[in-house]
Parts: structure tokens; sequence; C-alpha cells
């Protein structure tokens, strides 16, 4: 939907209207303001779009993702630990509902015997397989890691490459728009030291062309900046799904792993639950 200004915008802004030198001058600055302010949202456009890959966005972003893998393999590690004390404490349960009510005192300290008997013989050898798990994911995890950050620097290297070439394309604009100002500023100028009255015929036939100059470089600068924008949204997103893509072809790796160990944990689970047990010489219900 179109959105007219009022007509005596105009009367009040356009050169070419000028009746006088002094309505002359006054109508060049505000076009000399646009074309300043035009410029400088063009070039503070093209600041943030350089802005994710100078050295220290680029650092952050590997770190961003090492932390992310780091934080991934430490909720592992915890189930993995975890599972080995739900074992443990299973035994100990069992034990506990065997035993009967008892006294609260003697029933206590043959709990303490217990867990004393299961950290010496049971815990440390359970312990040891269960770091034996999450070593190997975490040497996977590792390898998989230095070869998604090896994918992601190549592809924000392209894309940096591809928003360089966009910069130097774009960034003659933006210094137009500031020399075109500048001539602006100077026809204002002149307007003003040649007195009052009538405008002359050469400043009439300047301002005009001024005013066609101003209108056919704004346009072209507001054009790039609606496209510019457009463009910086396409790179954030880009960088952002090569942040994420590098993160999950981590943690795939970390599934794969865990899938092709868990066999071999559930194994060894069994195991110390079946010893736990025969400590006390008591019968696995399954």
């Amino acid at each position: 939907m179109a959105h007219d200004l009022p007509a005596w915008v105009a009367e009040l802004t356009d050169p070419r209207r000028a009746e006088t030198l002094d309505e002359l001058a006054d109508r060049l600055v505000p076009l000399a303001e646009h074309a300043i302010d035009v410029s400088r949202r063009l070039q503070a456009q093209l600041n943030e779009l350089n802005d994710p890959f100078k050295r220290e966005a680029l650092y952050g972003r590997v770190e961003r993702l090492k932390a992310r893998v780091g934080e991934a393999l430490e909720e592992i590690t915890a189930e993995i630990a975890a599972s080995g004390e739900e074992r443990i404490e299973r035994v100990v349960a069992d034990w506990a509902g065997r035993a009967g009510p008892g006294d609260p005192g003697e029933r206590s300290a043959r709990e303490r015997e217990v867990r004393r008997r299961l950290d010496r013989d049971i815990v440390p050898v359970l312990s040891k397989r269960q770091q034996d798990v999450a070593e190997r994911v975490a040497e996977r995890s590792s390898t998989a890691l230095e070869e998604a950050t090896r994918t992601l620097l190549t592809r924000v290297e392209e894309l940096a490459k591809a928003v360089t070439d966009l910069i130097h394309d774009v960034l003659p604009l933006a210094r137009e728009g500031l020399a075109l100002a500048g001539r602006i500023s100077t026809l204002s100028g002149r307007a003003r030291k040649a007195g009052r009255g009538p405008v002359p015929d050469e400043l009439k036939d300047a301002g005009a062309e001024t005013a066609r100059a101003f209108d056919e470089a704004v346009a072209r600068l507001e054009l790039e900046w609606a496209a510019l924008g457009a463009r910086s949204a396409s790179v954030r997103a880009a960088l952002r799904g090569a942040e994420e893509s590098a993160f999950s072809r981590v943690t795939e790796e970390m599934t794969r792993c865990v899938e092709e160990l868990a066999p071999e944990h559930v194994k060894a689970l069994n195991e110390a639950e079946a010893r736990a047990r025969s400590l006390f010489e008591e019968p696995s219900d399954g």
C-alpha cells in the first residue's frame, strides 16, 4: 500500500521549486543530510555484515562449539556413572528388603557394612569399566570435533570471501552518497553567498541537476540498503546453520559410539550386579 506524504513536503524540500536564493539554500540542506544519513546507514550495515568474520568472532564460534560438545560429553559421562550407581543402589535396596525391619541401629550398621564391601570389591572394578567406556566416547568425540571444526572453518572462510566481495561492491555506493552530500553542501553555500532575490538561471539549473542526481543516488542507496539487510539476515542464518551442523555431526558420532558400546556396558553392569549379590549369597531376581 502506497503512503503519500502531504503535498507541502515537496514544496519545502524540492530545490527545483525554489523561487529565491534563500529557498534554494534551505532546501538543499536536508538533501545533503539525507544523503549522509543513508550513506552512513549503508556503511553501518556493511560493518555489521563483516563483524561475524573478525578474529574474535571466529574464535568465539569455535570455542562455543567446543563448549557445547563438552557439555554433551559431560551429560553422557554422568549417565554412564548413574547407570552403575543405580545397579549398586538396587543391590542395597534388595538387601534391605530381605533383611526385614529389625533394630534400626543394627540395620543401619549392616547397611554401612554392605556399602563398605561393595565399595571395596565391586565399585572400583565397575568404575574402571565405566571410565573406559567414557574415555572411548570422549576419544571418538574429540576426533569428530576436529573434523567438524575444520568443516565449520572452511564454510566460514568461503562465506567470508563472498561477504568481502559484496562489501567491496557496495562500499563505493556509500562513498558516492557522501560525495553527493559534499556537492549539495557546496551548492547550498554558493546560493547563500549569492545574496537574496530570485534564483539565477545558472543556480536554478545546478539545483535541478543536483536534485536529479540526489533522487537517483538515494534511490540506489535505499535499494541497496534494503537488499543488504536481506543478505545480512541470510549470512547470519548461514553462520548459525554451519554451527548447528558442526555440533550435530559431533553429537551424532557420540550417539553412534554410545550405541556401539551399550551392549558391552550393560554386560559389565550385569556382571557387577551379579558379583555384588554373590558377596551376600543372595540370588538375583533376574
